[in-house]
């Protein structure tokens, strides 16, 4: 048997686009809209996404919780949404944003600072000037 999503007030045009996974989110990075800058990854479903696109403000659904959370209602730090587009599979949302303060609950100022597993790789021999590998021009 399967089960259906809760009603949502989602626009049914873009909720028949939604590739969702088998837990009805779909992940939703937030982009800092001026610089470019990727602040964190949340998870939104229908009801998270409707909200995002009517209210202005980023709404995620806590996966641990089991609720959903507008970002900076507690924090202060707030994203205020300048657009919102899918991917090319329509199973990803992009949602940039003008963050207010830090991105990530630990203060950083993105979910992507504290843990560099590479940093500047495309500027070793092998490359161009550009980081461009040789060959690859």
């Amino acid at each position: 048997m399967t089960s259906t999503p809760p009603p949502s007030s989602l626009d049914p045009e873009i909720a028949a686009r939604l590739k969702r996974g088998t837990d009805g989110l779909v992940p939703a990075v937030a982009q800092q809209y001026d610089t470019g800058e990727v602040l964190m990854l949340g998870w939104m479903d229908d009801e998270a996404l409707h909200r995002t696109l009517t209210t202005g403000r980023c709404t995620y659904w806590s996966r641990s919780r089991q609720e959903y959370w507008v970002k900076g209602d507690t924090s202060g730090h707030v994203q205020h949404v300048k657009s919102v587009s899918l991917d090319c599979d329509a199973d990803t949302v992009l949602v940039r944003v003008d963050q207010v303060g830090a991105a990530c609950h630990t203060g950083d100022r993105t979910c992507f600072d504290a843990d560099v597993l590479l940093k500047d790789a495309g500027t070793g021999p092998g490359t161009t000037d550009s980081g461009v590998p040789a060959g690859d021009q």
